[in-house]
């Protein structure tokens, strides 16, 4: 695959928080062949490592988190509507005539009601609804969508993909898929003499509701130093400024308290060589990923964010540029073969 076709790949499998385990089988197919072992865990985490063939190695951890946004069903009701309830923080202005799928016995397909415009009343028009107050119209009678879609059946969005001009794609679940399929593409590029350690890829499970996986993964790997990836706010003309950065222009480290300064400063060093294009993040107390977890693990991990910006963030047509994930992964594949970051950090 190249770096487009693994980021639709990994993107497209449903992995919606809490249910990242159906994703593993697709995953461990599509890795065969990249990493020298592929375990999971009770969290719903994937661990995915490849050895760079030396004893006493340190142990390098690239985080990038495998679930996406999504719903849970929480009633089923007289002509084929659900009810379903928010499970990880979806921007519900953009939920009306949404196409989802729904994961039960089988998978079917359903839209989100909409009411026209022609039919609200005057004060509905300028209310943002309840997610609690929207249906899934799904076409099938109540007795049959009983059978097939339980209570507490996760719902996520049709995983379909469109290519825009500049590199620009777009579509459900980048975030963090995107980071995961890079980061992916980025260890499969390395040849194994040249990593500076044993570097596992976590696929960390329930980072949009609980950051468990990121807390018990990092726990389970112990390494020496990590890499946190996951996506930052692509610019716009109506973001705030100096909140989001311009799709194209590289990749965000993170300047933050709970990240660690030698690490960061070392990851800047190597943009610099590497002529990678980045920008700088200040997050003064809380980067809003893995890294507030992974950093805190048994007495502290040293700890850098490295963010790809992506626009639409928590909808189903997120942004991302191809020229950023470029970037990300020249990054992350320097990072994990730079001996110099090695020799300062192994314990």
């Amino acid at each position: 695959m190249n770096l487009k076709e693994r980021i639709l790949a990994v993107s497209a499998l449903m992995s919606v928080s809490g249910f990242e385990a159906r994703a593993h089988a697709a995953l461990r197919e599509q890795l065969d062949g990249i990493f020298d072992e592929i375990t999971a865990d009770a969290a719903g985490s994937l661990f995915c490592t490849r050895r760079c063939g030396h004893a006493g190695a340190p142990r390098i951890l690239i985080d990038a988190h495998l679930d996406e946004i999504g719903m849970l069903v929480t009633e089923v009701l007289d002509g084929g509507f659900l009810r379903v309830l928010n499970l990880g923080g979806i921007d519900t202005r953009i939920l009306p005539a949404a196409e989802v799928c729904i994961y039960g016995a089988e998978t079917i397909y359903g839209v989100i009601t909409s009411t026209p415009p022609h039919l609200q009343k005057p004060d509905e028009a300028k209310k943002l609804p309840a997610i609690g107050d929207l249906l899934i119209d799904t076409g099938y009678s109540r007795d049959k969508l009983e059978k097939l879609v339980p209570l507490g059946t996760p719902v996520g969005f049709v995983p379909r993909y469109t290519e825009l001009q500049n590199g620009r794609i777009v579509g459900k679940a980048f975030d963090d898929k995107s980071c995961a399929a890079i980061a992916i593409e980025a260890i499969a590029s390395c040849e194994r003499s040249a990593l500076a350690g044993d570097v596992t890829l976590l696929l960390a499970a329930g980072e949009e509701t609980t950051m468990l996986g990121g807390t018990t993964g990092a726990a389970a790997v112990d390494p020496d130093y990590a890499l946190v990836t996951d996506v930052t706010f692509g610019e716009t003309p109506d973001t705030p400024k100096g909140d989001a950065f311009p799709l194209g222009s590289g990749v965000a480290i993170s300047l933050s308290a709970v990240t660690d300064r030698r690490l960061t400063a070392r990851t800047v060093a190597l943009a610099r060589e590497k002529g990678i294009a980045f920008n700088r993040s200040v997050e003064p107390t809380s980067t809003g990923t893995d890294a507030n977890a992974t950093q805190l693990t048994a007495c502290g991990v040293p700890t850098v964010v490295v963010s790809l910006p992506l626009r639409y963030m928590h909808t189903y047509h997120e942004m991302l540029s191809l020229d950023d994930a470029e970037a990300l992964r020249a990054l992350i594949a320097a990072f994990i073969c730079d001996t110099q970051t090695a020799e300062e950090f192994a314990r």
